[in-house]
């Protein structure tokens, strides 16, 4: 963002008249005609509005930001697309008229990724908002909103994080409250889709929403699926307001996948099929630049992307590469295969790449945008301690080696963002976890589910916070969290809404915590 900011009810005022804008340019849009030369690759016209789903940002460097969006004019039932190439233009500009336009390009969306596109524009000025979008078969897109990362020494910036999207738990109304927000990204940290069939994970009190068909399996089946999630106006809204760094967590392949074993016993060669068809499915919905493309049953998710030396985020991929869960999954007490040191949640690659970003970085604030609960959580109130093995306690010596590398090399304000546990928790983490008085290294804030879950509740675990003194916060209803950083602080605000099977829930801040730049531990805002 640029160093100089103008106030913040200029800004929000802003933001609601570009969304005002392009609610009505995504209304307005199928009858929206371009004139434009060589619009498609082949005789034949598309039949229907092909921007069924959206555009959306993400990936953003200082020059470049990835843009996305798929031509579905069918969205539920393939697509609804020949089977053909076809031309897809689109254009940056400085305004949301189009009147002063940066750059302009054309990609060709093909058949074999589901008609999406990746454009990904360079020569864009650092730090700076840009308005976009494409242009098919003489058809308009929405307008979105995105902004390139800082260079040099940004004075601040602003990004939410959210996780947990199960459709068929409750409305999206936390995504319209964030696309208000005056942001410069926003960090998806997984199960941005779920696989079950209809009904089969179900909210207390019922779910209110239907997935479109049974568990997804196929490539049709994932894309699909995508396509009802990326159908909702409240989830467009975010996407067209701000770029995203996505990373994935379980849902999007397999509840609780290991690396090549699936949750249920299903077949290697079954699973790995459909491990693949979801890798693919998940590169066509999301915007990840093209290197991003996936082989096989392999995808390239963990990056680094670094904002000026204000900020590094860390975005790991906690499921490719993870050593199957210790003593059968679930919760469990006295497990001590957990402890194994062969057992890996980040993959040895992946691990030696973290160390190295932060064992060289020199921003203030050094982020791991990951997915399950880092910081020891002990669910007994008892002299036994029970963990969840699907998390970090189930991986202790992997946590164990990042935080002596941390604690050694002195990395400065580490902070944890994580999702997957649909609720709100705030934690320091220590250089030893059964030691309260050991050093505190850095904090960990943990997002609650967008949906997942149903309506949730402000009820905190009482016993969980008492047996773990280092977990200073805990809550249950849904939303997403916010952070502004500047170079002395970090404010997290928990954001909530008080029900989610309803739309048009009102939002509030629940609580909120300060770091602040080389003192570690969480303090009350």
């Amino acid at each position: 963002m640029n160093d100089v900011r103008t106030p913040l009810g200029e800004r929000l005022l802003d933001r609601r008249r570009f969304l005002g804008a392009a609610a009505a340019a995504a209304l307005a849009a199928g009858a929206a005609q371009v004139p434009l030369a060589r619009a498609q690759r082949g005789p034949a016209r598309l039949v229907g509005y092909p921007f069924t789903l959206g555009v959306a940002s993400g990936d953003p460097l200082p020059d470049s930001v990835v843009l996305w969006t798929r031509l579905a004019p069918a969205a539920l039932s393939g697509g609804g697309m020949p089977e053909r190439a076809v031309d897809v233009h689109w254009e940056v500009a400085h305004d949301e008229a189009f009147a002063l336009v940066a750059r302009r390009g054309t990609e060709v969306a093909r058949p074999d990724l589901g008609h999406s596109v990746h454009a990904e524009p360079e020569g864009l000025e650092p730090g700076r908002e840009y308005f976009y979008r494409f242009i098919a078969d003489g058809q308009a897109s929405p307008t979105g909103r995105m902004k390139t990362a800082p260079i040099g020494s940004p004075a601040a910036l602003a990004f939410a994080f959210a996780s947990c999207q199960q459709y068929e738990h409750g409305y999206y109304t936390a995504y319209r409250h964030m696309a208000q927000e005056d942001l410069d990204f926003v960090v998806h940290l997984g199960d941005y889709i779920y696989e079950y069939e209809t009904n089969d994970y179900r909210a207390a009190g019922g779910n209110v929403r239907a997935h479109s068909g049974p568990e997804i399996i196929t490539l049709e089946d994932y894309r699909n699926r995508y396509a009802q999630y990326k159908s909702d106006p409240d989830l467009q809204a975010a996407h067209a307001a701000f770029p995203w760094l996505v990373t994935w967590d379980d849902h999007e392949i397999d509840n609780n996948w290991a690396d090549e074993v699936p949750e249920d016993g299903q077949p290697l060669e079954a699973f790995l099929r459909r491990r693949a068809n979801a890798f693919q499915a998940y590169y066509e919905h999301m915007p990840l630049r093209r290197s991003a493309q996936p082989n096989g049953i392999d995808l390239r998710l963990y990056r680094r992307h670094v904002f000026g030396d204000l900020a590094s985020f860390n975005v790991l991929d906690t499921r490719q590469y993870r050593s199957d869960q210790a003593c059968g999954d679930g919760t469990d007490v006295g497990c001590e295969e957990r402890r194994d040191p062969a057992r890996t949640l980040t993959g040895a690659e992946q691990e030696r790449w973290l160390l190295e970003g932060l064992g060289t970085s020199r921003a203030t604030w050094n982020v791991l945008a990951q997915q399950v609960f880092f910081a020891q959580r002990d669910f007994n109130v008892d002299e036994t301690q029970r963990f969840s093995m699907d998390a970090w306690d189930g991986y202790s010596a992997n946590r164990d080696r990042i935080l002596q590398f941390v604690e050694e090399r002195n990395v400065a304000n580490p902070i944890v963002l994580t999702g997957d546990v649909h609720n709100n928790w705030a934690c320091d983490i220590k250089s030893d976890f059964e030691d309260p008085d050991s050093r505190t290294l850095g904090s960990e804030f943990v997002g609650t589910s967008i949906s997942t879950g149903g309506n949730g509740a402000d009820s905190p675990n009482l016993e969980v916070l008492q047996e773990n003194p280092h977990i200073k916060f805990n809550n249950a209803q849904r939303g997403y969290v916010r952070c502004a950083l500047d170079r002395a602080t970090w404010r997290t605000d928990f954001r909530v809404v008080p029900y989610v099977k309803r739309p048009g829930a009102p939002l509030e801040t629940r609580t909120s915590f300060v770091v602040e730049a080389g003192d570690p531990g969480l303090k009350p805002a």
